[in-house]
């Protein structure tokens, strides 16, 4: 995504429903929770870079990317204003304020930044699928808890690249139950770039209901008897388990080649 100007950030931030909208919270937990991981991880490189382990997760980089920046005295007045009354928790005004000063840094043409992916824009897209987050022992995203990880194991966390909105709403479309995904493989086709992606959803009392359920080329999850097939013997087609992120990037891929997004 290219860098928006900080007013559109400050927009962005002030469409966000930041109490009401537990539903929408909800049903959007699985995109959530990956984009409150993805931030998790970005904001561990840019903390290592800058020498801001102890302020990680939750702080604002531009303080400690250039120490003497200051933000334009209107979009910074209209920022503090919105943050006192909008804005619940202390981290969530803290990264608020930080999206909008790194977009300010950004516009300026911050000089020597470090090769490193934008820090904020998953935690934008986040806010936007349902509101922000408290935090205690866990990170609670009012639809789902994580856990905070230690610095390194965020660092070394697999990279969430695929944050089209497209993408995001079919990961979450009729997620409920404990969710495996699948990669069909063949010669030619690798993990890599397989000839398509399954999901078996558990569900009911101690997940007993299965699901099994295609990603097609109408762009959406339909019923397969894939999984059954190849259970019984009767389908030649391998498959193995992938992450969640991996489906996620070929969801993107396919929507890309079908409608010629980007």
């Amino acid at each position: 995504m290219s860098a928006e100007p900080p007013r559109a950030v400050l927009e962005r931030l002030r469409a966000v429903d930041w109490y009401g909208d537990w539903d929408m919270a909800g049903s959007h937990s699985r995109s959530r929770a990956l984009l409150m991981r993805e931030y998790m991880r970005r904001a561990a490189l840019w903390a290592q870079a800058y020498g801001a382990e102890e302020q990680w997760p939750f702080f604002d980089v531009t303080g400690f990317v250039d120490p003497t920046f200051r933000l334009d005295p209107r979009i910074e007045s209209e920022l503090e204003d919105y943050v006192a009354h909008d804005v619940g928790t202390p981290s969530t005004a803290r990264t608020c304020r930080g999206a909008v000063r790194w977009a300010a840094l950004r516009e300026r043409g911050g000089s020597g930044l470090a090769d490193l992916p934008d820090p904020y824009e998953p935690l934008l897209l986040m806010y936007g699928r349902g509101g922000g987050y408290s935090i205690e022992e866990f990170i609670d995203l009012y639809g789902v808890m994580i856990t905070y990880g230690s610095f390194e194991s965020n660092l070394d966390a697999e990279p969430f690249l695929t944050l089209a909105p497209g993408t995001l709403d079919a990961l979450d479309a009729g997620a409920a139950g404990r969710i495996t995904y699948f990669a069909k493989i063949s010669e030619g086709y690798p993990r890599s770039s397989p000839r398509g992606i399954l999901r078996r959803r558990l569900t009911g009392r101690n997940a007993r209901t299965t699901h099994d359920e295609a990603f097609t080329r109408n762009l959406r999850w339909e019923p397969t008897e894939y999984l059954r097939l190849y259970e019984l013997g009767h389908n030649d087609i391998d498959h193995v388990q992938i992450s969640e992120r991996e489906a996620a990037a070929f969801i993107e891929s396919v929507a890309q080649r079908l409608t010629g997004s980007r």
